[in-house]
């Protein structure tokens, strides 16, 4: 989700309790957070009458994370700094200026930034407002607002779980501070170019909030490792999948094969030759093609597919090798091969 014109509103519990206190009803209706397959996730983020000030504008992403404390602004900005951003937390407002100036001044360094700031910092009721504006002014940056909120009762739990006392209320309630903070942040609620309600959210459908808003989701990349193991030695700790190739003809039993590897060419045509070894490599392959969109669109950066047989020399190279080629051409993907017990006689 791209920013656009307009202020957001939001949904559910907490946008009823918002509009309580005198913020006004969204007039569009919501778009649901996209969750990488065509829908499902609950509706969450509105927007509403386009305001001269919130034109779309282009330059360097500069995201200014805010909201309500135990509304998930820790998650948020550590999903953010997996997406390649330089992250600040609760830096001083006087000090976001600065910050945006030295990220235009830094000659590619530095290409998308993200701060949180929020009530921890003393003058954050008082100066924000005016600190946002002038960067909103800022020529060759793009800042971008974004509100996280979330219903009473949840970030009550929040705090229970977590057993932390709230910012605004050391010596009082929870309940008391979480009202405290909501009526003394509605000023900077109404300037946020997005107002999400993370209540029912879970840490991957804000990731996959933050890839739509900052439009990285085609530049994203899953680094896929195939790695061949030997059963004898050890599965791989690190694997994300585990397929166990131990059920095929062996090379090893094969005289001329036995010194050689799953690299060489004689390995592969006779794991080829097989009929049972190419249908379970074939169905592999779909497999494999068919789960990676997946692990992208989730955002993962990693993904370890480990192929083992007895002894990581033959089958394992052999299929990793295959699975290779045929994963060359997947979108948002980079593909490397990594055999772990080649060396092993």
């Amino acid at each position: 989700m791209s920013p656009r014109a307009g202020r957001a509103g939001v949904t559910g519990k907490a946008g009823r309790s918002a509009r309580a206190s005198g913020s006004r009803e969204p007039s569009r209706s919501a778009r649901a957070l996209s969750n990488g397959e065509g829908g499902g996730t609950p509706e969450r983020v509105r927007k509403v009458g386009p305001r001269e000030h919130r034109k779309k504008k282009g330059g360097q992403p500069f995201i200014v994370l805010t909201g309500l404390s135990g509304s998930g602004k820790s998650q948020a900005i550590r999903a953010l700094e997996d997406l390649g951003y330089f992250c600040v937390d609760n830096l001083p407002t006087t000090l976001i200026p600065t910050l945006a100036k030295l990220s235009l001044q830094t000659g590619g360094d530095i290409t998308k930034v993200a701060i949180v700031v929020d009530v921890r910092e003393g003058g954050f009721l008082s100066s924000f407002a005016k600190v946002f504006e002038n960067l909103r002014k800022m020529p060759r940056l793009n800042p971008i607002l974004i509100f996280l909120e979330a219903s009473h009762a949840t970030l009550v739990r929040r705090f229970s779980e977590t057993r932390r006392p709230h910012p605004l209320a050391p010596d009082r309630s929870v309940t008391e501070g979480i009202r405290d903070e909501r009526e003394r942040m509605n000023a900077i609620r109404d300037l946020a170019d997005e107002i999400v309600d993370t209540s029912d959210m879970t840490v991957h459908e804000l990731r996959q909030f933050f890839m739509g808003l900052s439009r990285d989701r085609s530049a994203a990349r899953l680094t896929i490792t195939l790695l061949s193991f030997g059963f004898k030695h050890g599965v791989p700790v690190d694997a994300d999948l585990v397929f166990d190739a131990r059920c095929l003809p062996n090379p090893h039993f094969v005289p001329a094969l036995r010194r050689r590897t799953g690299r060489d060419r004689a390995v592969a045509e006779f794991m080829e030759r097989d009929t049972s070894s190419r249908a379970f490599m074939d169905r592999l392959t779909e497999y494999v093609r068919y789960v990676v969109p997946y692990y992208i669109a989730e955002g993962k950066s990693y993904l370890t597919i480990a192929v083992g047989c007895t002894g990581g020399r033959h089958r394992s190279v052999m299929i990793a090798e295959r699975l290779r080629k045929a994963l060359a051409d997947v979108a948002g993907a980079r593909v490397r091969v990594r055999h772990r017990d080649i060396g092993h006689s």
